[in-house]
């Protein structure tokens, strides 16, 4: 079991954060495999600054590779759980 620090942008980290999105859509870069955990950190792209707010994403369940309009060497990925740590 691997932990995966990512950033996370907002327009990703909301709907997460709202129980809206249970998944994550990453470039296979990482060697991602069932039981890892995904540490996203909220990442703001304009002030190019983190937030404090982290989502505590696994352990990863499933993982697909050649799943219909995934592109090429992405991966969606499924939790167990999501724990929230807010600012």
């Amino acid at each position: 079991m691997k932990t995966h620090d990512l950033k996370c942008w907002p327009i990703y980290f909301r709907p997460m954060r709202s129980g809206n999105k249970t998944f994550e859509v990453r470039k296979n870069d990482r060697g991602y495999q069932p039981g890892d955990l995904l540490v996203l950190h909220e990442w703001d792209q304009a002030t190019q600054r983190y937030s404090g707010n982290r989502i505590i994403a696994g352990p990863v369940t499933f993982i697909g590779y050649d799943l219909p309009g995934l592109q090429n060497g992405y991966v969606a990925m499924c939790f167990a759980e999501l724990r929230f740590l807010d600012a």
